[in-house]
């Protein structure tokens, strides 16, 4: 999209088998909390695969008319960085007990890694010789010159809005930067002076490419989504008593990390120096980076619905950049809630991360889970992909001549393959055809927690999927009228999944996000429309109610701006506009 979130986001978007935990977009108002840790909103899910509509503020909640479901985060809490989640110790001891049944866990409380366990060699007789280690050598391919990455220059102003209390919307720690009702311009990213060129969006943290070559992150670091130490030992106030409606930036207190909140670029000796990085890309709890040279470097850590499921078969939490050797010549990456689909130069995709709804597309066994952090092809047409996609549980791929393929977790018809939506753990086990969707001209397509969306080359936006939520942005009028053939209805009579991709009407657009279940549509003549859930202002609108239908977002901020970009998080979002009086540069690392 451009890269999927080439400023791109989410969490466990409403119910999935799955934990957008991490980057998980939770969607509820924040309230006093005893806990001492922040937890990633919405990409958490229910074991039957459905996630449920998070907690309006002021009104009663969705109910859920086929099974109840865990509400996305009705509570909200600051933690200083150094706390642990006992659910995550206990996660964690659960991977190391299956990854090296035969060893036990150490990890150096200095290391920048937790590492898993290594079993013990067998003992060697005294009449052996000793065994010379052998380097273990990494073949890089590399592009010729003419065939490398070539990185964003435009410099751009970044707007922000939503929920910011633990410290998504980079504002640093002033009271006024939890509830921003409607899109602010950031005053910390000017775009004369740090220059960001291209933004993606977690669940609960945020990546920033600059043009002199620093990624920049902000937002929640609990599994080392940020890349950088955050400790601080700094006192930390309750959250609802920094809430205010005061306009100022005073710097007062507002109860968050300053190392946290506050866009701050990853130390450069992280990486080779020489790299020029040309893509950033945020899950709900891991984040990469893309270099010109079609490296992927990466940090953080998977989840899975039992917890910390790892970074990699060796590694429970990266905490620092790490190179992932098994990626050459990439091109494009995006990102789930848990995990990743990387395409190459020669048209093939990789998948990895946390693969229990088959968002991955390859069969993963419990006993071998570890094989999905792991990256690797599977069942797509070879060096015929042009575009990916994610979904917070299921992915997308498009082929050079138009054809959409989708697999992953389908309880809403999220992936638009209408056979077995509404069923519960409903998914598609390996890439299939979307017949309805091949012969659109698809330009972008995006999936958020139960439903998705696409642009076509004509300007049309088309939706699908979970629809109770307003995630359509279609009247509920609308939606009533259409036969069974498109709409599946729940015991009550009530609209609740669009089978087959429907346009919205009076939209010419250029460009989709979908969150957990909101979306915002950029127009070809550079506006903002959004809808669906707002009760943490996510939508931009200035209300905490729902919007039904598509709405353009008009304050004093955008108004007079053309729009490029938009991303949206779990219960917050961004727009980008090109600073057209910044230079158009970019640096090296």
């Amino acid at each position: 999209m451009p890269p999927k979130r080439a400023a791109a986001a989410a969490a466990p978007k409403k119910a999935a088998a799955a934990p957008k935990a991490a980057a998980g977009k939770t969607a509820a108002k924040v309230t006093k909390a005893s806990a001492t840790t922040k937890k990633a909103p919405a990409k958490k899910v229910a074991t039957n695969g459905e996630t449920s509509l998070p907690v309006r503020r002021g009104r009663p909640p969705k109910k859920d008319a086929d099974a109840p479901a865990p509400t996305k985060k009705t509570v909200k809490t600051v933690k200083k960085a150094a706390t642990k989640k006992k659910s995550d110790d206990a996660a964690t001891a659960s991977f190391s007990t299956q990854a090296a049944s035969e060893a036990t866990q150490e990890t150096a409380a200095t290391s920048t890694t937790e590492t898993a366990p290594a079993k013990a060699s067998r003992k060697r007789k005294a009449t052996e010789e000793p065994e010379v280690p052998v380097a273990k050598k990494i073949r890089i391919a590399r592009f010729k010159e003419e065939d490398k990455n070539k990185a964003p220059t435009q410099k751009l102003h970044v707007y922000v809005f939503g929920e910011g209390s633990s410290g998504e919307l980079g504002l640093g720690t002033a009271k006024n930067a939890v509830d921003v009702k409607r899109p602010r311009l950031n005053p910390l990213l000017p775009a004369n002076s740090v220059g960001v060129v291209q933004v993606s969006t977690g669940g609960m943290h945020v990546l920033a490419l600059t043009h002199d070559n620093k990624i920049l992150s902000w937002g929640v670091n609990d599994q080392g989504a940020l890349g950088r130490d955050t400790t601080w030992e700094g006192g930390l106030v309750d959250i609802d008593d920094a809430k205010s409606e005061d306009s100022s930036d005073s710097g007062s207190d507002s109860g968050m990390n300053p190392k946290e909140a506050t866009p701050t670029a990853i130390p450069s000796d992280a990486f080779p120096e020489g790299t020029k990085f040309v893509q950033v890309a945020a899950s709900d709890s891991a984040s990469f980076a893309l270099t010109d040279e079609g490296l992927v470097y990466g940090w953080g850590t998977f989840r899975s619905n039992e917890g910390i499921f790892g970074f990699s078969k060796k590694t429970f939490i990266q905490k620092t950049p790490e190179l992932i050797p098994e990626l050459k010549k990439i091109r494009d990456i995006v990102c789930g809630a848990n995990h990743v689909l990387a395409l190459d130069a020669d048209g093939n995709v990789f998948a990895w991360g946390s693969g229990q709804q088959n968002q991955l597309g390859r069969r993963v066994i419990e006993r071998t889970k570890t094989e999905g952090l792991v990256p690797r092809e599977f069942g797509l047409p070879r060096r015929k992909i042009a575009q990916v996609a994610c979904g917070s549980y299921h992915s997308f791929a498009v082929e050079k001549n138009g054809t959409v393929w989708a697999w992953g977790l389908n309880n809403f018809g999220e992936t638009g393959i209408p056979d077995n939506a509404g069923e519960d753990d409903a998914v598609i086990l390996k890439p299939a055809k979307v017949p309805a969707l091949s012969e659109k001209k698809i330009k972008m397509i995006d999936g958020g927690g139960h439903h998705s969306g696409a642009i076509t080359e004509d300007g049309k936006c088309l939706v699908w999927g979970r629809l109770d939520g307003y995630q359509m942005g279609l009247p509920m009028d609308t939606l009533k009228s259409l036969g069974e053939d498109k709409i599946k209805k729940d015991e009550h009579d009530r609209p609740r999944i669009l089978k087959v991709p429907t346009e919205l009407p009076n939209i010419n657009g250029d460009f989709i996000t979908c969150g957990t279940d909101h979306n915002i549509v950029i127009s070809k003549e550079g506006k903002a429309y959004s809808w669906g859930f707002s009760a943490n202002y996510q939508t931009g609108q200035g209300t905490d109610d729902d919007i039904e239908v598509a709405t353009m977002i008009d304050n004093t901020a955008v108004r007079e701006k053309k729009l490029n970009w938009a991303g949206a998080g779990g219960q917050y979002s961004i727009l980008t506009a090109p600073a057209e009086d910044a230079p158009v540069v970019n640096g090296t690392h």
